[in-house]
């Protein structure tokens, strides 16, 4: 083991998340001084790209930002240009909206859960590894997945970049008869197959770290918020969509190509899972808060490090409330609703797997976007990783340059950052002084 003071450690790339970067730290005389998530992929500039484009295009454009959740940016496109524009699509497409969004979450948290962060606590490098000790239960996760893709693939056309969404609806509606087959063949499985894997998750050994960050993420009186809801801290701030870039101040780092984002006046915030369940459990359904309940999780989670337990909570959550608007399904006729330009400004936020998504477009007459602006997850969330890793090397200053890599890889994958939507991520270089 090394202990020397001008050590230096280097990881070409981070395995198991969506994107590259690298992490630096600074260590001077046994204290962690600086921390930097650095964040290097050149600028995708999809914000510019929306600038001309007709008003129709954003939920295609944006789709693109993200392969694992382009639902996400589809539906905040939507719900901003609808907005904007002043329409109302009504409860039928909203609630085929939802069932969409669904799709999403399955898939994502099923991919995120097995895929990507439990091979951290079985001790393998990856998936693959694990499947020779663990077949069954990564067979269970590739199941969970395909449920999620098959309600993808029937709602939204296909499973990435679905192609069935417009604004002001869906091209096409699906059959009951489809809804109904796809319930019983598929989901009603996949509800037994998410309640296994939160018993699976929760006997897991968890780190002892815990973070003490505001939360924030979208409330809903009436469900468990995913597509729609409104922006509240655990703090008690509670604001509308509208509000969202006076709430939310975001500024350069110079070390990140990526913003990073701040509660004005109160400096770092965490959006995602830990935040959703401490502000939404009591919304989740009967079926999720017994499972959330068996597994041990009270009222707030804040130990990043358990947040595959929510996250699998969640999974249970999606599954059950696809199955009841399958059960309650009646196609929106006709499927979409007009959605004529004007000029004004709307404002849009849903619920991605990973945290709040933010659209805000500025429209002319013509329909033509004239400012584009849209604040993803993961790059709300970097201050609070950044904060959360100096407190976890600072506390694992003794372990060897392998050991201490792993650790803050681990620590990175719990937040499960799509790094690709506003960021790339790892190199790991220690400076000790």
């Amino acid at each position: 083991m090394s202990h020397r003071h001008d050590r230096a450690l280097h990881v070409s790339a981070l395995a198991r998340v969506e994107g590259e970067g690298a992490l630096h730290v600074r260590v001077d005389d046994g204290t962690v001084t600086d921390v930097q998530l650095r964040i290097y992929e050149p600028p995708r500039f999809f914000e510019a790209f929306l600038v001309g484009r007709g008003h129709t295009e954003p939920p295609d454009i944006t789709a693109r930002i993200c392969g694992i959740c382009p639902v996400a940016y589809q539906m905040s496109a939507c719900a901003a240009i609808e907005d904007a524009c002043g329409v109302d699509v009504g409860a039928a497409i909203g609630e085929l909206r939802r069932l969409l969004y669904c799709g999403e979450w399955i898939a994502s948290h099923a991919l995120h859960v097995y895929l990507l962060h439990a091979p951290d606590f079985l001790g393998y490098p990856g998936v693959v590894e694990m499947a020779r000790d663990h077949r069954t239960a990564v067979d269970r996760g590739l199941a969970l997945k395909q449920a999620g893709n098959a309600i993808l693939e029937l709602v939204g056309g296909r499973a990435i970049h679905p192609v069935n969404v417009r604004v002001g609806g869906f091209h096409r509606a699906p059959e009951p008869a489809d809804l109904q087959a796809l319930a019983r063949d598929t989901l009603r499985p996949a509800l037994e197959h998410a309640l296994a894997t939160v018993e699976w998750v929760a006997g897991f050994d968890f780190p002892d770290f815990t973070t003490d960050h505001t939360l924030l993420a979208l409330t809903d009186p009436d469900r468990y918020p995913i597509d729609r809801g409104k922006p509240r801290t655990s703090t008690g701030l509670a604001f509308a969509v509208g509000d969202f870039e006076s709430h939310i101040v975001e500024t350069q780092a110079p070390h990140s190509t990526a913003l990073h984002a701040a509660l004005a006046g109160a400096g770092r915030y965490l959006t995602g899972p830990l935040a959703r369940y401490a502000l939404n459990h009591t919304a989740l359904s009967s079926v999720a808060r017994g499972a959330a309940e068996a597994a041990g999780l009270h009222g707030r989670c804040d130990n990043p490090f358990q947040s595959i337990i929510v996250r699998a909570v969640e999974l249970v959550y999606a599954v059950d409330e696809a199955l009841r608007i399958i059960d309650a399904y009646e196609p929106p006729t006709p499927a979409d609703v007009p959605v004529p330009a004007r000029a004004a400004t709307g404002y849009g936020a849903t619920e991605a797997p990973r945290g709040v998504l933010f659209h805000r477009y500025e429209l002319d007459a013509g329909g033509a976007v004239r400012t584009a602006r849209i604040v993803p997850p993961t790059s709300q969330n970097q201050p609070a990783i950044e904060d959360d890793l100096r407190r976890l090397v600072q506390d694992h200053l003794d372990l060897d340059d392998v050991g201490l890599t792993a650790a803050c890889e681990h620590a990175i994958r719990s937040y499960d950052p799509c790094i690709s939507c506003a960021t790339h991520f790892l190199d790991l270089t220690v400076q000790r002084r």
